[in-house]
């Protein structure tokens, strides 16, 4: 500015392409270029930020710029910028901000510190699937090496059966869908949610949310499968349909925990969520068969009884104060159960002596785990009886893998 305010009328300026940029920029205050030309001794204001072009401090215009220099450098294709994102432990996100909408052949990836890619646009949905595979597939890896690293620190019964980042639907105060992101894990006993990955011992306390794997209960919600049919999938899941279009999002579940709460998540991929599907089910089947059973504390007609639900053995309820059994019956003669959403439940068993059906009614402070528990028994009960039909019964496997 200080150049043209006192050059006059006419002015001539020459762009000259700059070869070392960076060095450029770091010259020290005052330092003197190859050219001699400081007749003057007068500093112009360029000089003195360091911005100045081949040393040339001068303050009037070059006096024949139209000519071509000799030694001017050629052009050079380069990179000019360049990011580097870790990939271990990162996440995808194929949404628009704030939306349930997919982008068009996009998406985007996010290291654990927070560093983003920015939106990566491929010319083409095959490309971009390509792409988003193989990096997917490539965090998957690096999540596995995570594990078997902190499996090393862990003893056999508290090892990491899977973990991976989620999408967490969150109900806003005016009804609409927000999704955050959230990690999950699954680990010896417990199921936990946290915000961010535990890449220590210590974060494992840290989680928001620790539940027991004995009392939780995973639903598939939705398939988005080829030609939008995944109202099949739900259809045959028996799901209301409600209750699923309430947004877009395809590949969700559900893990549902105590007191009748539930988490909704979504992943980006259909492979994720068999993966999920089968995970929560081998983390479950474990514990139960590390645990045996597990004992509740119930009521009925004022008298205070244990309930106790046993892989070996089956149900068992048992006075609190005086341990004696008051009935006893196998998971086979278990014909069926109605509750009343609340406290309450009826289980109906078959004696096997009469053939005929008993009823027994018990309350419980929280049904809700009570109920998954007796779930999660059956199925690991079954499961160890005939895994082809725990496998037959996998929706996800099914239809993603068909795909």
């Amino acid at each position: 500015v200080h150049l043209l305010r006192n050059a006059g009328d006419e002015v001539t300026i020459t762009v000259q392409y700059l070869r070392d940029a960076p060095s450029f920029l770091k010259l020290p205050l005052g330092s003197p270029g190859p050219s001699s030309d400081h007749s003057s001794g007068a500093s112009s204001p360029l000089f003195d930020s360091g911005l100045h072009l081949n040393g040339n401090s001068t303050n009037t215009a070059p006096s024949s710029p139209s000519s071509p220099i000799a030694n001017e450098p050629k052009y050079e294709k380069h990179w000019l910028d360049t990011l580097s994102v870790p990939l271990s432990m990162a996440r995808i996100s194929r949404y628009k901000a704030g939306t349930d909408k997919l982008r068009s052949n996009a998406f985007e990836v996010l290291a654990l510190d927070g560093v983003s890619t920015g939106i990566l646009q491929f010319y083409t949905a095959q490309e971009s699937a390509d792409w988003l595979r193989a990096i997917s597939t490539n965090i998957s890896d690096l999540t596995l090496q995570n594990m078997k690293m902190a499996n090393k620190c862990c003893s056999p019964s508290d090892q990491v059966i899977h973990m991976g980042w989620v999408n967490e639907r969150l109900e806003g105060t005016n009804s609409s869908q927000l999704y955050k992101f959230k990690f999950l894990a699954l680990k010896g006993s417990s199921f936990y949610i946290f915000s961010t990955p535990p890449v220590s011992t210590l974060d494992w306390v840290r989680a928001e949310k620790i539940y027991n794997l004995c009392e939780v209960l995973f639903k598939i919600h939705k398939l988005w499968l080829a030609d939008d049919c995944w109202l099949q999938a739900n259809l045959y899941l028996g799901i209301h349909q409600d209750f699923e279009l309430e947004d877009q999002r395809p590949y969700c579940f559900s893990v549902m925990v105590g007191h009748g709460k539930s988490h909704y998540f979504n992943v980006e991929l259909g492979s994720e969520l068999a993966v999920w599907e089968k995970s929560f089910q081998r983390a479950i089947f474990l514990e139960v068969q590390r645990t045996g059973s597990k004992t509740y504390m119930c009521s009925w007609q004022g008298d205070t009884l244990c309930f106790t639900v046993d892989f070996a053995l089956g149900f068992t309820c048992f006075d609190s104060k005086t341990k004696n059994v008051l009935w006893r019956f196998k998971f086979s003669q278990l014909k069926g159960s109605s509750d009343d959403g609340k406290t309450r439940v009826k289980l109906l068993f078959q004696n096997l002596d009469t053939k005929q059906i008993e009823t027994k009614e018990l309350e419980f402070q929280d049904l809700t785990a009570v109920l998954h528990c007796i779930h999660s028994f059956i199925a690991a009960k079954v499961a160890s009886v005939d895994p082809l039909f725990i496998d037959s019964q996998s929706i996800a496997r099914k239809y993603m893998y068909s795909n």
